[in-house]
């Protein structure tokens, strides 16, 4: 490993980069120290974005799995493909306007168009906005509705995401995600980012029941309670769902004198979850509902449904979405696993005419080689990087980020990624050391993966791209970070 490294360095003198042989021989000395079998499999690469020359390499062509820095390639993708104005639309449609006593006799479709935003979160990215409301965006689908004159539906509420194909969950990824936030399934009518959040409270006295709320207030989940209040301030909460149920099972114990504890779950079916609300947001708006909340798919290999103009429907409301060029702010400096998910799907529509993961794929594929990405150095399986199956070099992470640097959408990429001490994913990290704000990247954690990739500015006013993954380590993640993070700072100091 020695002699690698060594050679390395000798490799960057021969090209004559005397200025940055220093900071070679400085990372050298911080791999010497770490990299050991607790410390896993390490590669980098950074290259002078000025010069198009390397400034160090340690197994910079081996394949590891990137994790969340595999966002830089779709969202990358999306902004070539769809130009950062590009906008998602949602359409509420019935087979024909209110009646003169402002009935619709049959079904009302909630169409989605894979906008990642029917949410309360805020765009454009502000570091401390809170959320608003999640039913918000709903509620003005809602309102339109209400202005078209209708006042009741006799029919069901169809939760409609056959705009891309009903395939949730990319490849490789743990059974266990598909529980929580982080691992939503995917589909084209999204609502909530397919989440809802649950605090568990103690109850008024020990030995009564703990109180649950559930947010937004959806009748989705079926709840079974089991968690008892006790003496203390210590819980242990415990919650599980089994895959394709509606069923939640809490239980454990929470402390009297306990602050409470939250939860963020994935929903497993997005669509009916989407239906459910809208229909809830009808009621709220004075519009009688008779019918049911239903979700309508599209598998993989049927066709594709008409469109709205074909079949004769009538549009009742419409919601745009913000530009992508925020959406993309949110993804990369939040690192939001669906609205990667969605950009792959939405690429695969521009495609193929259809969202489907496999046509997003191609592509991305097609975006890859006209970066002049080396041939097969990236390998994905998802848009988000939490598939277990995705290989990427150090090297083709760079090459993206160098050719990106290039681009008419350069600043928009830039934009999107966060400063160093300061937002989303890096906040807390380097947050005592000014240097870093000249840092903008992008991180990737999964268990036993940790990795950033972004641009740096050194302390000459040299810019950099940059890449770090670590595999397979048997360190705690702090510990690898603060490695990490120090040879992050060695390109700024």
């Amino acid at each position: 490993m020695r002699r690698r490294l060594a050679s390395a360095v000798l490799l960057l003198g021969a090209l004559g980069v005397a200025a940055a042989q220093p900071l070679a021989e400085r990372v050298e000395l911080v791999l010497k120290d770490s990299v050991r079998p607790r410390h896993g499999l390490w590669g980098l690469h950074a290259v002078s974005l000025s010069r198009g020359e390397p400034v160090f390499a340690f197994q910079a062509d081996s394949f590891f799995v990137p994790a969340s820095t595999a966002k830089l390639f779709s969202t990358a993708a999306a902004l070539i493909r769809l130009g950062p104005d590009y906008r998602f639309r949602t359409t509420v449609a019935a087979s024909a306007l209110p009646d003169s006593a402002g009935v619709i006799r049959g079904e009302v479709r909630l169409m989605g168009g894979g906008d990642p935003t029917l949410s309360g979160r805020q765009f454009p990215y502000r570091r401390d906005s809170q959320p608003g409301n999640p039913m918000e965006p709903l509620l003005e689908l809602a309102k339109a509705v209400a202005r078209k004159g209708v006042t009741r539906i006799q029919g069901d509420i169809i939760g409609d995401d056959t705009a891309y194909y009903w395939e949730p969950y990319p490849a490789g990824r743990a059974q266990e995600d598909s529980l929580w936030e982080y691992g939503a399934p995917v589909s084209a009518l999204s609502f909530h980012d397919n989440r809802i959040s649950i605090a568990v409270r103690p109850g008024r006295r020990v030995g009564d029941a703990a109180q649950i709320e559930i947010q937004p207030r959806v009748e989705y989940f079926f709840v079974e309670n089991r968690v008892k209040t006790v003496a203390g301030r210590g819980s242990n909460v415990q919650i599980a769902r089994a895959p394709g149920s509606r069923q939640l099972r809490i239980w454990g114990t929470i402390g009297a004198q306990s602050k409470g504890e939250g939860r963020s779950l994935a929903v497993d079916d997005p669509a009916l979850y989407a239906a459910i609300a809208f229909r809830e947001a009808l009621i709220r708006c004075g519009i009688s509902v008779s019918g049911r909340a239903v979700a309508r798919h599209l598998y993989p290999g049927e066709p594709a449904p008409a469109a709205v103009a074909a079949a004769g429907e009538a549009i009742l409301a419409e919601r745009v979405s913000p530009p992508l060029s925020d959406i993309l702010t949110v993804i990369n400096k939040e690192s939001v696993n669906l609205h990667a998910e969605l950009l792959l799907c939405e690429l695969g529509r521009r495609r193929a005419g259809i969202g489907s993961r496999a046509a997003g794929l191609e592509e991305l594929g097609e975006v890859m080689r006209e970066a002049g990405l080396p041939e097969g150095e990236a390998r994905l399986f998802d848009g988000s990087g939490l598939s277990m199956l995705n290989m990427v070099t150090p090297r083709a992470l760079t090459a993206l980020l160098a050719w990106m640097d290039k681009s008419p959408y350069r600043q928009a990429f830039r934009n999107s990624l966060a400063v160093a001490g300061e937002e989303g994913t890096l906040r807390q990290r380097f947050a005592s050391q000014p240097a870093a704000r000249r840092i903008l990247g992008k991180t990737g954690t999964l268990s036993r993966v940790n990795a950033i990739a972004g641009y740096a500015e050194t302390a000459e006013g040299e810019r950099l791209a940059f890449a770090v993954l670590v595999n397979n380590h048997a360190a705690a993640g702090a510990e690898v970070r603060a490695i990490v993070d120090r040879i992050c700072m060695l390109l700024v100091e």
